[in-house]
Parts: C-alpha cells; sequence; structure tokens
C-alpha cells in the first residue's frame, strides 16, 4: 500500500495507531485518557518522501562494542550504526545515520530531531523507522532503496507518558530545519 497510493497508506497507518492507543493494554497514553485520545498530524507532504539508498558504514571490528543512544530511561539498548541516507529536501540535502538495533527484536532504527521538537513534537525526536514496532515502509521494488516518509514520522511512547523508556535521536541525526509532517503533539 506504501509503495503504490501512499496517502491511502498514511490514512490507515494513522487510524490504526489511533485505534490501537485507545484499546490496547499496552498503550503509552495514560488509561484514564484513552478513551477520548485523538491523534495529532501534520498535514500530508509528498515533497518529504524519498527512496534513499544506504551508504554502509566501513566494516567494523568484531571487538568493537555496540553503540548506546541516548534513551529517556536508565535501560540501556545496543545499537549498530549501519549506514547512512541523504535525503534530497526542497530546502536542502540533509543525511540521517541508519541502525540497526543490536538487542531488543533487531531491525532498522531511524530515530531524528528537528526545529518542531518542543513546541509542536516531542522534545526528544520522533521516529521515522521503527522495525521492531513494525514502522517501516519497506523498500522500492525498483531500486532497493528504502522507502524513507516522513508523513509517517511518530511520537516514542515516552512522549505520552514519562513510565516508558524510549531511545532518542543522537545528535548526528539532528536536522536544522522543521519536518512539518507526520504526528505531532499540539
Amino acid at each position: 500500500m506504501a509503495a503504490s497510493d501512499p496517502s491511502i497508506a498514511l490514512a490507515h497507518w494513522r487510524a490504526v495507531r489511533e485505534r490501537l492507543f485507545r484499546v490496547h493494554p499496552q498503550s503509552p497514553v495514560p488509561a484514564g485518557e484513552r478513551a477520548t485520545f485523538e491523534a495529532r498530524h501534520f498535514g500530508h507532504d509528498p515533497r518529504l518522501r524519498f527512496v534513499a539508498s544506504v551508504e554502509p558504514e566501513p566494516p567494523s571490528s568484531a571487538d568493537e562494542p555496540p553503540l548506546v543512544l541516548p534513551n529517556s530511561g536508565a535501560d540501556a539498548l545496543a545499537y549498530r550504526r549501519i549506514g547512512r541516507v541523504r535525503l534530497p529536501f526542497p530546502e536542502g540535502e540533509c543525511r540521517l545515520s541508519v541502525f540497526w538495533m543490536a538487542g531488543y527484536a533487531g531491525g532498522l532504527f531511524i530515530p531524528f530531531r528537528d526545529a518542531t521538537n518542543g513546541i509542536e513534537t516531542y522534545g526528544a525526536g520522533r521516529y521515522l523507522v521503527d522495525a521492531a514496532k513494525s514502522a517501516d515502509l519497506g523498500t522500492d521494488p525498483l531500486t532497493g532503496g528504502l522507502i524513507l516518509d516522513f508523513n509517517f514520522a511518530y511520537q516514542p511512547s515516552c512522549a505520552f507518558d514519562p513510565r516508558w523508556a524510549c531511545p532518542i535521536a543522537p545528535p548526528e541525526n539532528r536536522l536544522d530545519r522543521p519536518i512539518q509532517a507526520g504526528e505531532r503533539l499540539t
């Protein structure tokens, strides 16, 4: 759906996510607020959808310890930087590091921060890809590049309730512009 009709896929993603926040027993929304929870989003911006090739990191030594990304809680989760993607924003190219979750559930992980953080979105950033939570649009069937669509960007669980511990975007994934796409808090 995300490859053939991004706007339909986005509407589906938003509806399912909002429903889960209301009814799932492990919802990050506090129990007393679930019944009336309504997600907020920026408008859909097709210019913020990219197909990007991962520029791989040089092979690392087997003895090199995994990275520990900043975390909103006490737990430390291990990651490996597997490469970077270049994103041709209308205002100019930006790069984001792509991580592999070495523990937890495994998979790709791309957190980011931007100029909306702490104003319209969670102060510590949002997630663009989190394969452990099935927040991954996959790859383009023609090029094999990652489909990265900021319209699907979402707040980590700790944005709704501080009892949740979440990995947050490291400084290298800070974008110097507002990304007014995806979920918002205000």
